[in-house]
């Protein structure tokens, strides 16, 4: 016998549905809460399936849900369990084989205990506590950055609202004593108020690294900009609110930022593969850091091929009868993090290395990859199609540094 359970996962329950073999249901499927007394109840039942096939241990079959399915994976780990994470599309395609339309909770179950049977599905591998960590925290910097981005945005809608001359004052509008200024002194006329030495002394002491002529000029700056301000009374005490409130949102998310840096860099450091990535010129700690978490262990991938795919970057293929399609765009069923962060590293590597360019040769970071580029360039691939053909060789460089444990120096 090849007993399996099938476990249609959803918010906080599953449905569970037993096969002893194939073709042989057992009993009708019932559902679990994920709980301690329901997980409890789905182990009973594995073990009383156990029995029923004269010891051998079911596997369980589920669907990858997110974050739905974490409670009963580590449960079924800590019970020794083999179990099967199966992408939805391949249970999506299996449904859609059938005739008729069903769609319960129950069906959902029915249907992986058969696909378990059809296809030929390997084992879930554990991934190591350290990568799963790694991968927790660049999501998390990755979600935290991308709110920041639009906070700046409306930050800026606000500030063309009430002092749209403040932008040129500082350098960098969104440096802490920039925003810190602004939050002091949100309009013209509470900069006019205010004198020359009382607006250097501030700045003075929310920059202590800068010299006095540096806050003395940025205080000059601030006074003309607020002269040039078209709004010189605002009317609407809401947008100042709204100005000191989004500075201190867009001030927070820096700091979490911040300490998120920190905490990735502090356990990447910890993992060999950081080291291995960061060696290819034009990676940098970032994108490293997002690679090897999002790759996870190197040896749940046979061949380059499998890893391409894994980041969705292999090309779609279309022919039937006599047609075949001669544009193919990826996939893009792979790690969508994955994806950018290699398009990142490919930007990043055929750049110009130099801050300032003083002739029009390129000298790109990554030798190797400008001179592959180039070459796609040259037989008039487009920008796009050329980047994805050089994240498709930076992909099998990964597969060839990570299984041999070598340095990018070691191979060129």
């Amino acid at each position: 016998m090849n007993p399996v359970v099938g476990l249609d996962v959803s918010k906080g329950e599953s449905q569970v549905q037993a096969f002893l073999d194939k073709g042989k249901p057992y009993r009708k499927s019932f559902s679990v809460m994920h709980t301690l007394d329901g997980l409890d109840r789905l182990l009973e039942f594995l073990i009383e399936v156990t029995r029923v096939t004269d010891g051998k241990k079911p596997s369980v079959i589920l669907e990858s849900t997110g974050h739905y399915h974490h409670p009963v994976v580590q449960f079924l780990e800590e019970h020794n369990y083999v179990y099967i994470v199966v992408n939805p599309l391949v249970s999506h395609r299996s449904r859609s084989a059938n005739l008729r339309k069903v769609k319960t909770d129950a069906a959902d179950a029915y249907q992986l205990c058969e696909l378990f049977y059809k296809e030929e599905l390997a084992p879930h591998r554990r991934r190591g506590m350290q990568l799963l960590n790694l991968r927790n925290l660049t999501r998390q910097q990755e979600t935290i950055t991308s709110n920041a981005s639009q906070t700046k945005l409306q930050l800026q809608s606000v500030l063309d609202q009430v002092f749209p001359e403040y932008r040129g004052v500082f350098g960098n509008l969104y440096s802490k004593v920039s925003l810190r200024m602004l939050e002091a002194f949100p309009t013209s006329e509470t900069v006019l108020l205010a004198s020359e030495a009382e607006l250097r002394d501030t700045i003075a002491l929310l920059c202590r690294s800068r010299s006095e002529n540096w806050a003395m000029d940025k205080a000059q700056k601030l006074r003309e900009a607020a002269l040039r301000n078209p709004f010189q009374n605002n009317l609407y005490e809401s947008l100042i609110f709204n100005l000191k409130m989004l500075i201190n949102i867009v001030l927070q998310y820096e700091e979490h930022l911040s300490m998120l840096a920190a905490e990735i860099d502090a356990l990447a450091k910890e993992i060999e593969e950081y080291k291995i990535i960061q060696s290819i010129p034009g990676i940098g700690e970032k994108i490293a850091a997002t690679i090897i978490s999002e790759i996870g262990e190197i040896e749940r991938f046979n061949h380059p091929k499998k890893l391409v795919a894994f980041a969705g970057v292999d090309p779609s293929v279309y022919s039937s009868g006599r047609f075949t399609a001669s544009v193919n765009r990826i996939t893009k069923r792979g790690s969508s993090r994955l994806r950018l962060a290699l398009y990142m590293a490919v930007t990043c590597g055929i750049r110009d290395a130099r801050k300032q360019k003083t002739t029009d040769e390129i000298i790109p970071r990554n030798k190797k990859l400008r001179k592959f580029y180039d070459k796609k360039r040259d037989e008039g691939k487009p920008f796009r199609v050329a980047v994805i053909a050089c994240v498709n060789k930076l992909l099998h460089w990964i597969f060839a540094l990570l299984k041999s444990r070598t340095t990018y120096q070691d191979i060129v």
